[in-house]
C-alpha cells in the first residue's frame, strides 16, 4: 500500500469528522481530546468495514474501510466498546 502525505492528511480529516459526529450521537460525556476523537472515526471506519462485510457477506476484503453511514455506526460501536472498557478500570 502506497499512502501519500495527502492520502494520510485526507483520513484524518475524515476520522475527525466521524468520530465528533459519533461522539455528538452518543448519549453521555466522553473525556477525549482530538487526537482519540480522530483515531476513533478512523478505527470506526474500518469497524463499519466489517461489520459490512459481515452484513453484505462480501468476504473478498475484510478489513477495508466503509462509507460515511458505516463508519459512524463502526464509530459508535467502538466508542460504547471504549466506555465499557474505560468504565471498568475505573
Amino acid at each position: 500500500m502506497n499512502l501519500s502525505l495527502m492520502d494520510i492528511i485526507g483520513w484524518c480529516v475524515f476520522g475527525l469528522i466521524v468520530g465528533a459526529i459519533a461522539r455528538f450521537l452518543m448519549p453521555g460525556r466522553q473525556s477525549m481530546g482530538m487526537i482519540m476523537t480522530m483515531v476513533l472515526g478512523v478505527v470506526g471506519s474500518f469497524a463499519g468495514g466489517f461489520l459490512s462485510s459481515l452484513i453484505f457477506r462480501n468476504w473478498e476484503n475484510l478489513m477495508k474501510p466503509a462509507g460515511w453511514i458505516m463508519s459512524i455506526v463502526g464509530a459508535l460501536v467502538v466508542l460504547l466498546v471504549y466506555g465499557k472498557i474505560s468504565k471498568a478500570k475505573t
